[in-house]
């Protein structure tokens, strides 16, 4: 069998302090398997600079001069590191590539896990995710809102992979079903399962963050959540509907309990009329708005086919 050609896509956003360290440490890893004959000599690496403001792009063509199989895509603005892994795939969709793995550029992910994931490719496997074996390098918060954001999803019935990123590996078949997928907002821990074929992890240490800062503080990991919640799951709708529901059923007792009073003379004139009224209408519009708010504003987004980013400049394949 001959031997698979693979590209590693990198997003990237400021990276200079560990772009070259990232390259370096990657095209080893490269060479190590070209020799071993898991993968062909024309595999390369594949930069998608989200918008940078230091100098990530520069150092990437510095890179493409230095080692030649380095490439890279530039957005004119910043869109986002879903929508970067996204430009990635997308460029190597139906390309000469039998591999694709995605991995962050500040290679916190383990590289040699990449290994493992071709192996198992080369053994019929479609997609297979880089999976932790722990979270010791995080923060106890982190941890903790982690850990309550995989069971949130998993009891709103999303298909996810608990502890696992975006560091994944797929072949053209998976690259050709993901491109039938057109919303804008992409969750993609949600999408690749959602695919299915033949799927496997690979379980890696994640190392701490040598340079830089994250990419994801608290308001983007909350926005990220809300983006995965509303993606796959009507139930925040369905409990806005239940509160709504509930509050009517409140007002109706209160209702049943006001003529109760006024039967025996315990009652002030015009207020049971009011109470009823703000509590009966209050719950009820909670329900429409909720629901026909929540459809519409998805709605809104999709009509729209704003696209997703825009590249500016390309380096290489």
């Amino acid at each position: 069998m001959a031997a698979k050609k693979l590209a590693i896509v990198l997003p990237a956003y400021n990276e200079e302090e560990v772009i070259e360290k990232t390259t370096a440490e990657l095209h080893k890893l490269l060479n190590e398997m070209v020799l071993s004959d898991k993968i062909s000599a024309e595999s390369f690496i594949l930069y998608v600079d989200d918008g940078s403001k230091d100098n990530t792009w520069a150092l990437v063509n510095a890179l493409n001069e230095k080692y030649g199989n380095v490439f890279g895509l530039r957005f004119s603005a910043n869109f986002g590191h879903q929508n970067a892994l996204i430009a990635g795939m997308t460029h190597l969709t139906d390309a000469d590539v039998d591999y694709v793995v995605t991995i962050d550029a500040d290679l916190q992910d383990d590289p040699q896990a990449i290994v493992e994931m071709v192996d198992l490719a080369n053994q019929g496997k479609d997609i297979i995710y880089g999976v932790r074996n722990d979270r010791t390098s995080d923060t106890f918060f982190k941890r903790f809102t982690a850990q309550s954001f995989y069971k949130v999803m998993s009891a709103l019935g999303v298909n996810s992979i608990p502890n696992h990123a975006d560091f994944r590996l797929v072949n053209q078949k998976v690259l050709r079903a993901f491109s039938a997928y057109q919303e804008r907002e992409m969750f993609l821990r949600g999408i690749f399962p959602l695919i299915g074929f033949n799927e496997a992890k690979v379980y890696y240490a994640r190392a701490e963050r040598e340079a830089g800062e994250t990419k994801y503080p608290l308001r983007k990991m909350i926005k990220f959540a809300a983006t995965g919640i509303t993606s796959f799951s009507i139930s925040p709708i369905t409990f806005v509907r239940n509160v709504g529901l509930g509050i009517f059923g409140i007002s109706i007792l209160s209702l049943i309990y006001i003529v109760i009073g006024w039967a025996f003379g315990r009652t002030s004139a015009g207020w049971p009329t009011l109470m009823v009224s703000i509590w009966m209408l209050g719950g009820l519009q909670l329900v429409a708005i909720g629901i026909i708010g929540e459809y519409i504003g998805k709605i809104f987004l999709e009509v729209k086919h704003r696209p997703r980013y825009i590249i500016a400049e390309k380096i290489g394949e």
